[in-house]
This record gives structure tokens, C-alpha cells and sequence, in this order.
């Protein structure tokens, strides 16, 4: 009875080694669903080092962004210490897997990036693996990296690449959740109603009263988590929406990660 391999343990396996999604996926049937017999079969096509590492967490590491013409990239480096993600020798690591992201592509990069990061894996002792990638198209952007660790992209349409970086650094500051209310899904909605039904339930308070409460209390909730809706950081006076009619222009794309 054939065993049925599933894109997680495909990815799991991908991600260890950079091998390819077919080697992964052959070696991984070869193996019968079998992890570490998968990676034994794929010993002959990786590098030794990085395979005995490849079962240590990686809980630290670096970000950064690199934004040329019409294309902006984010590319996340893990590694297990923040010692490592200062090394010069992975900070050298990640500019150089970006660059290439930029001027090649994505796909051309993750398939250069085991080539480069196993090197390093051997000089620094620590597992070192690709983390999340974003690409965004656009006109307008702006990007914002905090201690290496919090990195957001903006690509507004209108405005200028000073407003899509202030928004960028807001966005690092105060994490929303949602762009705009339209993004607040109907489920949403009806959990955090539940969750406040439940704290005024027991308020002594005629029932309009009480829906005035629930109606103020999830209103500030979802302002408070919706990016268009929040004071700008730089200026509470205004909020972003009104930052952004004031200068002609609209969110048209958001990418935040974070170490």
C-alpha cells in the first residue's frame, strides 16, 4: 500500500535541505514517508553539516529589504543565536541572497540559496535556513527594518516614497491587524461580540444601555487593530486615513514579518 507524502512533509524535508520540491518528493516515497530515512537518500546531493543540523531550532536571525525600480523585496535569514545573526559573515549571507532575489528572481535565488548558505553553516556551527520571502510590484514604496528584526513593506498607489515609509514605520510600532474594516471577517466579528457580551454581562444597566456599551467597546477594539483607523504615530492628531487623503493616495499592498 503506497504511502500518501503530504506538502508538509515536502516542505519540512525542502526546507532542511534546499533541495528541490521532486528530489524532496521522491526521496520522501524512497523512504515511505520516513523523515530520516528521506534525508539519508538525499545525503548524496547535500551537504553533510547542514543535514546534522537541520533538527536545531531556528529561533533568531536577521531581516532585511531591498527596493529597486518597481519591486521590493523582503528576505528573512534563521539562524539559532543572535550571535550568529550579527556575524558578518551572515549578515553577508543575507545581502547577497536579497541582491540576488532582486536582479534574478525569487525562484533563481532559492535555488542558488543552499549552494551559499551551507558554507556558512560550516563556519558558524549554527543551522541557518531561508525564512519568509515576500516580492511586491508596484510605483510607490516604502520600507522600514527595525534592529533587523521587524521589517515592513508598503506599496501605496499616489503619494510619494517618504508617506509609504512613515506608514511603513507606524505599521512596525503598532502591529494592526486589518488594513481597513473591510478586511474584518463576519467570524471575527462575531467572536470578540461573544467576548464582550460576556464582560458587561453582569453590569447592572437597562438593556439599551448595555448595547451602547457593546456597540463603543467592539468599535474601539477593531479601531484600535485597523491600520486606517489608528492616530499616526508621527502626528496622533490625524489618523492614517487622513494621512493618506491629504496626500491623494491609497494602501495598495502591506507586508510586515517579524523574527
Amino acid at each position: 500500500m503506497s504511502v500518501i507524502i503530504t506538502t508538509e512533509q515536502v516542505k519540512e524535508l525542502r526546507d532542511a535541505t534546499g533541495v528541490s520540491v521532486m528530489q524532496c518528493k521522491r526521496a520522501l516515497e524512497e523512504a515511505e514517508g520516513d523523515m530520516k530515512k528521506a534525508l539519508a537518500i538525499l545525503k548524496k546531493t547535500s551537504s553533510d553539516i547542514a543535514l546534522k543540523k537541520m533538527s536545531r531550532k531556528v529561533k533568531d536571525g536577521a531581516v532585511v529589504i531591498k527596493i529597486k525600480d518597481k519591486k521590493a523585496i523582503l528576505i528573512s535569514l534563521l539562524c539559532e543565536t543572535d550571535f550568529v545573526a550579527k556575524n558578518s559573515d551572515f549578515v553577508t549571507l543575507l545581502e547577497n541572497l536579497v541582491s540576488i532575489a532582486l536582479s534574478d528572481g525569487v525562484e533563481k535565488m532559492k535555488q542558488k540559496a543552499k549552494d551559499l548558505i551551507d558554507p556558512i553553516i560550516q563556519k558558524t556551527g549554527e543551522n541557518i535556513q531561508l525564512g519568509e520571502i515576500y516580492e511586491v510590484s508596484g510605483k510607490i514604496f516604502g520600507g522600514y527594518v527595525h534592529n533587523n528584526k521587524i521589517a515592513v513593506i508598503v506599496s501605496l498607489e499616489g503619494g510619494n516614497a517618504e508617506l509609504a515609509k512613515d506608514i511603513a514605520m507606524h505599521i512596525t510600532a503598532m502591529k494592526p491587524e486589518y488594513i481597513s474594516e473591510s478586511e474584518i471577517t463576519p467570524d471575527v466579528r462575531k467572536t470578540i461580540t461573544e467576548v464582550f457580551e460576556k464582560e458587561i454581562a453582569n453590569i447592572d444597566k437597562p438593556a439599551e444601555i448595555k448595547k451602547k456599551i457593546l456597540e463603543g467597546k467592539i468599535g474601539a477594539y477593531f479601531k484600535e487593530k485597523t491600520l486606517v483607523s489608528q492616530p499616526f504615530i508621527k502626528n496622533p492628531e490625524q489618523t492614517i486615513s487622513q494621512l493618506l487623503e491629504k496626500s491623494k493616495a491609497k494602501i495598495k499592498e502591506v507586508r510586515r514579518y517579524s523574527i
